[in-house]
């Protein structure tokens, strides 16, 4: 599923592409026609993502609601002035390829549909299709907002007395900290990697309860997710690792503005391999970058969690 910042780059996309024009909507797969025609031919004029959620705002007073979940993607073309991801989603990618529109300026309008494409929405000069996603709706902007209420406080917006929100709500609970950063309605928009990542760059004990985590560590632990999310939402990938920690060496890497590893040392904007991208996530077995303890893995939750049993002891 994508984390948090796959949909606020999402939702800046839409902005900078589709924000105060007029878009013809669709659904080519035929699931979503009732709710397309009450959005056809308005003007979107903001999209919003909070956590995993993403929030298009219409001229005529309507909201489309979209979760992409485990499944969904967007997938964007369109001409010269139509800059942008290809595609934000799944199938899971190491960050979104980019891709520029059309040199030649035309645009002749999208491409025929394919696979199923449960919503299309057309401009002037571009188009957007979803596909698979867990929820896709209209909604008013009063039940936009109770929909976000159900949420958890996201890091990426930040808003005034977040951080404090954050930090009652993870501090009252006795479950572990790891499950509940997994949780929603605790932390919008964290997913697997996040989680085992900044507990492993604050040496938080993922199985350490709510109500033994002091408050400081809490708000710590808040603005380190912040502050990676952040990064993601800059990069379209999840890179967590410090420059002093990725080593020498080559490596390939993917994503929308980084090539091969060139061989030479890491080096601030240089491309980061895979490899090198993460302290823990996905690293069973191999050496902590920090101690040399083998990182360790477990079922936690129905997903899998990475830590490191020496440097995570708090």
């Amino acid at each position: 599923m994508p984390e948090g910042h796959s949909v606020h780059r999402l939702a800046r996309q839409f902005q900078d592409v589709f924000g105060g024009t007029t878009l013809a909507v669709s659904s080519p797969q035929g699931k979503f026609t009732a709710g397309a025609s009450r959005l056809d031919v308005h003007i979107l004029e903001r999209a919003e993502a909070h956590g995993k959620q993403m929030f298009l705002y219409f001229s005529n007073d309507l909201v489309m609601r979209v979760h992409l979940g485990l499944y969904g993607a967007w997938d964007f073309g369109g001409d010269s002035t139509f800059t942008g991801a290809s595609s934000i989603g799944a199938p899971r990618r190491i960050g979104e390829r980019e891709v520029a529109g059309d040199p030649e300026g035309d645009f002749a309008g999208p491409p025929e549909p394919k696979g199923a494409v449960r919503v299309r929405l057309v401009s002037d000069h571009g188009w957007a299709d979803l596909r698979g996603p867990t929820a896709c709706e209209v909604i008013t902007p009063a039940e936009a907002v109770v929909a976000r209420r159900k949420l958890g406080p996201d890091p990426l917006n930040n808003g005034a007395g977040d951080a404090e929100d954050f930090v009652q709500r993870i501090c009252k609970s006795a479950t572990s900290i790891a499950l509940q950063l997994m949780k929603q309605d605790v932390l919008a928009g964290v997913g697997n990697v996040y989680r085992a990542e900044t507990l492993f760059r604050l040496g938080l004990d993922p199985l350490l309860s709510g109500k033994n985590l002091q408050r400081e560590e809490a708000t710590e632990l808040w603005r380190d997710i912040a502050r990676i999310m952040a990064d993601g939402v800059r990069d379209g990938r999840i890179i967590t690792t410090e420059l002093a920690d990725r080593p020498s060496g080559t490596g390939v890497t993917v994503g929308c503005s980084f090539g091969a590893g060139d061989g030479l040392p890491a080096r601030p904007n240089a491309p980061v391999p895979v490899e090198d991208a993460h302290y823990v996530y996905k690293r069973e077995g191999l050496p902590c970058r920090h101690c040399g303890t083998e990182i360790a893995m477990k079922e936690l939750g129905g997903r899998k969690l990475y830590w490191c049993p020496s440097c995570q002891s708090r």
